[in-house]
């Protein structure tokens, strides 16, 4: 038996020797050859402006704190714009090409890229498009091109902009599972699909406003890059008059209804390169890379800060899909004890969330700015939670198709004892005191629990209001006339008081560097997220490593597992909730 037990133990310690080995092995490959291939930028090049896989401004920055690694990615649309700068003055770049482009992007976003190429234009070089076809969001960024090519057999949508929401009240009272509601804001219509059957009129007409907003800026975009008037662009869109490439050509919104051969053969003769010989392509990341290991910027001492708060505010770390109090705190106070950064801009892109973790992301801005100043720039989206955080800065930047406002809060407690009852489950509780029971799903909602948690909304609501109030400089009843939970246009937020002034991201940081007296500055890109080995491993794609997450996805799709996590994201919200009023699918 002394025997067998040796060879199982020399059988065992062979195993954990290679496991060892080969973990060693692909840990050292991937710290020391992840970024062993250089990307060349040969002369005569071309950009493809291909964005989907950019899914935030900011890619990220991880400390592994394991294994004392550090990793920054440069895939986030904040260094494809970037790239597309140092392009217009890299005499090996001759132009960008948008071929076939289709993104996850928002609105802002876009006109962020679109400002980027404008501004690249004026350089003198090409930028063109070709489509197979248009998705509004897709031609309203290629409508910036010199030239607009399209498949003879695409199709183009333009035709306006909707929104589809759905009401559960009817679901509820058939299968017993009811959500009880607690708010304040009679626009807060977070809430309203589980209270009635259809949409209200105060949520139709900030719905409307804000589409309205959003199209008429799109269109006056178009308008001066198609040189069309918004009056004949809504008429085509009333009658469906580019639905197909032969129409979208006679109401010059494409220049060229070709093949796809046909356009890479203009390129090559504006670039003067036989017809027979390919022409030099780098796609917008690879060339992003370059540049983000190229860069001269370095050479000044000034900084300012950029702090990206993208994703739901909640507590714990973050990530670059969630605002994290962690994550978030940490890189203010380490913006503001730094002294070579000068200034801070923070870049929110959050539909809000919990309304602690805001009110503590408020704070730690109410420290910051006694030290140094903090400018707000808005992304698609800065709306409830998203305003929270912004209101006690300096100076507010939005895009005229931003998602703001929505200050007001809520609450929402699933309830399943109609169901339950049907059957035949019922629940006791025994306690030692009156309230000492927490509130259970499988009992009706007791009118003193229903009293004490809108008292709690009620507080959050008037603690909301206050900020912004002493924030922007406005009296409670100015705010409170504003508020209610509605959501505004970036143009509308203007007009109101809740922003100071239409600009992106440049246009916020241009306005910190003439704060603080400074020309010559580098910006410097937080937060910094700190992850484990296990993260690590998971993200490399090891398949006995990945989440539960990850295989639901594999299995069930991408657009499915997007409506398990919207379910998800309700059920487990604690606490009041200070979050963007609905689920808003612009189409």
């Amino acid at each position: 038996m002394r025997f067998l037990g040796n060879v199982l133990a020399t059988i065992i310690g062979l195993f954990v020797f290679c496991m060892i080995s080969f973990f060693g092995i692909l840990l050292i490959g991937a710290l020391f050859g992840g970024n062993a291939e250089t990307v060349y930028v040969e002369s005569n090049s071309v950009i493809e402006l291909d964005l989907s896989q950019v899914n935030q401004d900011y890619a990220g920055k991880f400390n592994y704190k394991d294994f004392d690694y550090f990793d920054a990615r440069h895939d986030g649309l904040s260094d494809v714009i970037k790239a597309i700068k140092a392009a217009k003055n890299d005499n090996d770049i001759k132009g960008i090409s948008i071929l076939n482009n289709e993104s996850q992007l928002g609105m802002a976003q876009i006109k962020a890229v679109r400002k980027a190429l404008e501004d690249f234009k004026k350089s003198g070089k090409f930028v063109w498009a070709y489509g197979n076809t248009f998705s509004q969001k897709e031609y309203y960024l290629n409508s910036v091109a010199n030239t607009i090519y399209m498949n003879p057999i695409g199709e183009m949508e333009f035709k306006g902009l909707s929104s589809e929401l759905l009401f559960f009240k009817d679901f509820q009272d058939k299968y017993g599972i009811k959500m009880e509601v607690i708010r304040h804001g009679k626009y807060k219509s977070a809430v309203e699909p589980f209270l009635e059957n259809k949409m209200s009129e105060a949520n139709r007409e900030q719905i409307s406003a804000l589409l309205n907003s959003i199209w008429n800026s799109m269109l006056n975009d178009i308008s001066v890059s198609r040189k069309i008037p918004v009056s004949k662009l809504n008429e085509v869109a009333n009658q469906l008059g580019a639905r197909s490439p032969d129409l979208a050509l006679s109401q010059h919104l494409v220049d060229k209804v070709v093949y796809e051969d046909v356009y890479h053969d203009d390129i090559r003769r504006i670039l003067k390169v036989d017809k027979d010989e390919d022409y030099h392509r780098i796609k917008i990341l690879d060339y992003a890379q370059n540049i983000a290991s190229t860069s001269s910027e370095f050479s000044s001492k000034n900084k300012i800060a950029i702090i990206y708060a993208q994703g739901e505010i909640g507590s714990g770390e973050g990530d670059v899909n969630m605002v994290g109090e962690g994550s978030m705190r940490r890189a203010l106070q380490d913006a503001r004890k730094d002294d070579k950064t000068k200034a801070i801009v923070l870049r929110i892109d959050s539909p809000g969330g919990s309304a602690l973790t805001s009110d503590l992301i408020w704070r730690e801005i109410e420290v910051t700015k006694k030290v140094k100043p903090v400018i707000v720039s808005m992304g698609n989206v800065a709306a409830s939670g998203g305003y929270y955080i912004a209101c006690n800065a300096n100076r507010i930047f939005a895009e005229n198709n931003t998602i703001t406002g929505s200050i007001g809060v809520f609450g929402l407690l699933p309830n399943f004892t109609s169901l339950t009852t049907k059957m035949g489950i019922n629940s006791e509780q025994v306690s030692t005191n009156q309230n000492a029971a927490d509130y259970s799903v499988f009992r009706p909602l007791a009118d003193n629990y229903r009293f004490i948690a809108q008292e709690g909304v009620e507080k959050i609501y008037t603690t909301f209001v206050n900020r912004v109030a002493t924030g922007r400089k406005m009296t409670f009843q100015q705010v409170d006339a504003i508020a209610q939970g509605r959501v505004w246009s970036g143009a509308e937020a203007v007009k109101i008081g809740l922003v100071d002034q239409l600009g992106g991201l440049d246009d916020a940081l241009n306005y910190a560097a003439e704060l603080v007296k400074t020309k010559n500055y580098k910006t410097q890109n937080l937060p910094i997220y700190e992850k484990n080995f296990e993260d690590w491993l998971s993200e490399r794609g090891f398949p006995f490593l990945k989440t539960r997450e990850s295989f639901i996805k594999e299995e069930l799709g991408e657009e499915n597992y997007k409506v398990i996590e919207q379910i998800r994201r309700v059920q487990s919200k604690k606490g009041v909730q200070a979050a963007l009023p609905f689920e808003l699918n612009i189409h």
